[in-house]
């Protein structure tokens, strides 16, 4: 009988993943709050689209990295 284990490199993956969602965490609100602290700026549209991307990015990751870890632990 075969014992279940977690697959390593797909644990590795979804942390990885999960690293990549704190970093836009941080950098998306950062960027965000730089654009409306400077609405008169002509590259106001410009960094509020980049941070508004950031920010999905976060969301992204983040569901992808618990997906990715889950499927490590419980996927056979």
């Amino acid at each position: 009988m075969e014992t279940k284990r977690t697959n390593k490199d797909l644990l590795v993956k979804g942390i990885q993943n999960m690293g990549i969602c704190v970093v836009l965490m941080f950098l998306g609100p950062t960027m965000l709050h730089l654009a409306f602290s400077n609405p008169d700026k002509p590259t106001y549209i410009l960094v509020l689209i980049i941070a508004i991307v950031l920010c999905l990015g976060a969301i992204f990751f983040l569901f992808r990295g618990i997906y990715i870890i889950m499927q490590s632990l419980f996927k056979n």
